[in-house]
């Protein structure tokens, strides 16, 4: 079948076409006439893969040529493998729709001897006779035939001047339509900078406010004020003003709002703000970095099976209810799933500040500091019943108090910062925090990046627990077969404006079902960070245990 063009341009040379990879729809053999390529249904070639764009790229003829040009994809337009934005179609080509997506092999069929034929125009020698007849003589010694041809080459003189003239108007005017667009980019840079700074005070008013909502709550907590209760109310209507104001104002100059996204990319958007960090001021490879480790989950099954076994156990709303009590972001169940893949039994390696056990991996001095009691087999690598490390409900309720000690007071409410402390140690990640100034514009996660050389295996822990994050928000988008995990409408961290905490399930301490341990009642972690099931992690370490 051929595909052929509304607008014809005179007589065009066919293409032979040849689909490598990828999901087209009817493709054709030939190309008669300009062709769209991409996903959308108006399109003339439409293919269904994700990774090509609404309208990717397109192929035209004009003045006699074939062009291949990309339409502002996402992933960009290959021709023979070099990254193209508009160029003429060589002969026979391959055109790739982005890195790793379909091929097009193209052949154009040209006419046998075809080609434009040149025509050549002789010019006279002028060089015997141009001071006869171009020298400055008197005009009134020269015959009738000098004077006709003084007076043709004048005229052509003149036309030629104006003709340069013209060339010099068009340079300059060039000229000048450059330094304006220079101008008027350096204005607009200018403008976006200057935007930039108002979207990320309007986050970080945000994020003091909500420092200031977390004091207020265990000041109340602690003795109940009216005046108190009065101030956290207003506070808080404040702070749904700001969050309003804010959210709009991104989306109308940045584009950061579901429907003017792809749904993945809003995603972790979403996910990064819901953690505390200022989506405008996101790093250039940030995203990038989350579809790696997204799909480094999506090479194994370990995260479904965490996640069926919180459910299983019904961990879930426990963790949740806890992280809004706490005033926490309820994404933070995802730290619990990287620690121990939910499994209250683990047992961490010996290091020189103890053995970290239990689903929060808590070692014996940071347990004691957060009121859980360790076991007689405190010194030994092996699951211990006596020891509230292992105790679900016990350590759930210590891990949200110390997440949030360090999100409201050194993190400064960073969720991505507290998450490399909790891997990378707060004796070690600390000084470096405490370095930064104390308030949540110049000291979180993306500064942090900028300003220490960050270990391997934290680094790949912070982007483990992100990615699952992410993907937990819509899990079949990226492939998986389960529900999201948390709630639909997340709930609002818990401020102290309700006098009833919502009833937490009796799951107490974990009935390990026959199967769900490996081995013997110790399950170990091994270096990758998975447990006894299977060393299928995506980080790289799990990292020294935390110690305060």
């Amino acid at each position: 079948m051929d595909s052929h063009s509304d607008r014809p341009t005179g007589p065009v040379y066919p293409i032979r076409l040849r689909v490598e990879g990828g999901d087209i729809v009817d493709p054709p053999q030939r190309i008669t006439g300009d062709v769209t390529l991409g996903r959308a249904p108006d399109c003339d070639l439409v293919f269904k893969d994700a990774i090509i764009s609404s309208h990717h790229a397109s192929l035209t003829w004009e003045n006699g040529k074939w062009w291949v040009q990309d339409l502002r994809s996402r992933n960009g337009t290959y021709l023979n493998g070099k990254p193209v934005t508009r160029t003429l179609l060589p002969p026979t080509a391959k055109v790739q729709l982005a890195k790793n997506g379909p091929v097009l092999h193209l052949e154009v069929e040209l006419p046998i001897g075809g080609g434009a034929e040149q025509t050549i125009i002789e010019r006279p020698e002028l060089t015997m006779v141009a001071e006869h007849y171009f020298g400055e003589g008197p005009q009134e010694d020269a015959g009738e035939r000098t004077t006709m041809i003084r007076r043709a080459y004048q005229k052509v003189h003149k036309k030629k001047k104006r003709y340069y003239w013209s060339i010099i108007g068009v340079v300059a005017f060039l000229l000048i339509a450059t330094a304006a667009a220079l101008y008027f980019q350096t204005r607009r840079v200018e403008r976006l900078d200057r935007l930039h700074a108002v979207a990320a005070n309007m986050f970080y008013s945000m994020k003091s406010l909500e420092l200031q909502l977390m004091r207020l709550q265990l000041a109340i907590a602690e003795r109940a004020d009216a005046e108190l209760r009065k101030e956290l109310e207003e506070k808080l209507a404040e702070q749904q003003s700001l969050q309003a104001q804010y959210d709009a104002f991104v989306s109308e100059e940045f584009g950061i709002s579901r429907d003017r996204m792809e749904e993945q990319e809003w995603l972790i958007y979403k996910v990064a703000r819901m953690f505390g960090e200022c989506d405008v001021n996101m790093p250039p490879d940030f995203k990038k970095k989350v579809a790696e480790y997204i799909g480094r989950w999506k090479s194994t099954g370990r995260l479904q099976r965490a996640i069926e076994r919180a459910q299983r156990y019904r961990y879930t709303d426990k963790i949740v209810e806890q992280m809004s009590v706490n005033g926490l972001p309820a994404l933070f169940y995802y730290l619990a799933l990287q620690e121990s893949n939910f499994n209250v039994r683990i047992v961490g390696p010996p290091t020189r500040f103890g053995i970290a056990k239990g689903m929060w991996q808590f070692i014996p001095k940071t347990a004691g500091k957060y009121g859980l009691r360790t076991g007689p087999q405190v010194e030994d690598p092996t699951y211990d019943p006596q020891d509230e490390r292992h105790h679900f409900e016990k350590s759930t309720e210590a891990a949200a108090r110390y997440l949030r000690d360090l999100y409201q007071t050194d993190a400064q409410g960073s969720g991505l910062l507290v998450m490399a402390c909790y891997n990378w140690g707060e004796w070690r990640v600390l000084p470096i925090v405490q370095r930064m100034p104390e308030n949540p514009r110049e000291r979180n996660f993306w500064n942090l990046l900028g300003k220490a050389k960050v270990p391997e295996e934290t680094y790949g822990y912070v982007f483990s627990i992100v990615s699952a994050a992410v993907i937990g928000e819509n899990p079949r988008l990226f492939g998986f077969d389960f529900d999201p995990p948390l709630p639909p409408a997340l709930p609002e961290p818990d401020l102290g404006l309700s006098t009833d905490a919502p009833a937490a399930p009796q799951v107490g301490r974990e009935t390990v079902q026959p199967g769900d341990s490996v081995g013997s009642d110790s399950v170990a972690v091994d270096s990758t960070g998975a447990t006894g099931e299977g060393a299928d992690s995506t980080r790289s370490a799990p990292g020294p245990p935390i110690e305060l």
